[in-house]
């Protein structure tokens, strides 16, 4: 399961974003941050694990954008699962909403 250089394209598309950074991630793969807040991580080219508010995550798997954690299904976090074509895509869309969140709360800390 899987698709192939999922995990590449993912990883190139967020760290051409500033502030964005790549390290390991405790439980195994990759880890994105921006600054030290996590904006999620993925495990191999097959899992996307990321973190949102409970209210966010709740509109996510409304719409069918992710699933709720595979561990964790009332925390907030959401897994999306890579498995055909474009699924990159749809999964560097949330991580690129979990930036955006994290650029507004780090905005409005600091206004």
């Amino acid at each position: 399961m899987g698709v192939s250089g999922a995990r590449k394209r993912i990883t190139d598309l967020l760290l051409s974003r500033a502030g964005v950074s790549l390290h390991p991630h405790r439980f195994g793969g990759s880890e994105y941050r921006l600054g030290k807040r996590e904006l999620g991580h993925i495990h191999g080219d097959h899992l996307v694990d990321i973190p949102f508010s409970t209210k966010v995550s709740d509109e996510v798997v409304s719409a069918g954008q992710a699933l709720p954690h595979h561990v964790l299904p009332d925390s907030g976090w959401v897994s999306f699962y890579l498995v055909e074509s474009g699924d990159d895509e749809r999964a560097s869309f949330l991580l690129r909403r979990s930036c955006e969140l994290a650029l507004q709360q780090h905005q409005r800390r600091y206004d």
